[in-house]
């Protein structure tokens, strides 16, 4: 299992690095929007979309999400979205205290049309306002928290995260996770020039998101029933089971570049 998720790790890497560092930015706008767009079709399933219709429906409305996002980022609303979609996690947050008490279906409807396509939005502008390597280091900081937290998890795991979301998780793979976000956090700030500390703090609060991001899909998936929300990668599931972390994690990234590197 451990092999499969290395080598499909490893092919998705080389992917994002095509995406990012070679694609023209339009033709990896698109790449990436149709990757949100299939997470968008897996995440219908987390409030009970049964059927093809509805679940193409919300792929519309996510899509049409999107197209209103772009319009109000055009128009200085950039700043709002982004706290928006940040108050989405941390409702999720508050839901996550109560669990197992049920999500309604609503919550998670409307959860998922402001995080698939505004953390699209967020995205793109990450990568076309502060370019790749900006763009890259983000996803390097997401894979180290799980990475990190997955070894200090399966190595020291003792005392549960949240056992009624997610059993596997636990407070040692955290402090893992977050551990790793830091050391990257560090090679950050020598990598592009800024300071030490702000970098480090962003790393940890990075670090901190993406577990939200990751223990409310596994919130929504166990509350509807269902293990993964995908196939499509070998060893991880689908797709967003790899960019719930990242879709977490963006806004806050965002939020604070500016304050990292001024």
């Amino acid at each position: 299992m451990i092999v499969q998720r290395v080598k499909t790790a490893l092919i998705l890497a080389a992917a994002l690095l095509l995406v990012l560092f070679v694609l023209p930015t339009v033709l990896a706008a698109v790449v990436l929007a149709a990757l949100v767009g299939i997470g968008a079709w897996e995440w219908s399933g987390l409030f009970s979309a049964r059927s093809a219709s509805r679940r193409w429906t919300f792929v519309a409305a996510a899509v049409a999400t999107g197209i209103v996002s772009i319009e109000l980022s055009r128009r200085g609303a950039l700043p709002l979205l982004q706290w928006a979609d940040v108050l989405v996690w941390v409702v999720a947050l508050v839901w996550m205290l109560r669990f197992p008490v049920p999500v309604p279906p609503s919550f998670a409807f409307a959860a998922g049309l402001i995080a698939l396509p505004i953390g699209w939005l967020l995205l793109i502008t990450l990568l076309t306002g502060w370019g790749p390597e900006w763009t890259i280091f983000l996803f390097i900081l997401v894979a180290a928290a799980d990475v990190g937290a997955f070894f200090c998890g399966r190595s020291f795991g003792r005392r549960k995260l949240a056992p009624a979301v997610s059993p596997g998780k636990t407070w040692e793979g955290v402090v893992g996770g977050l551990a790793a976000a830091v050391v990257v956090g560090i090679g950050g700030a020598l990598w592009f020039g800024v300071p030490l500390g702000r970098m480090m703090a962003t790393a940890a609060g990075i670090a901190a998101f993406s577990v939200l991001g990751d223990l409310t899909v596994s919130m929504l998936k166990r509350n509807v029933g269902v293990k993964d929300t995908g196939s499509l990668f070998p060893g991880h599931g689908g797709v967003l089971d790899r960019i719930d972390s990242l879709l977490a994690a963006v806004p806050l990234y965002l939020i604070s570049l500016g304050w990292v590197a001024s």
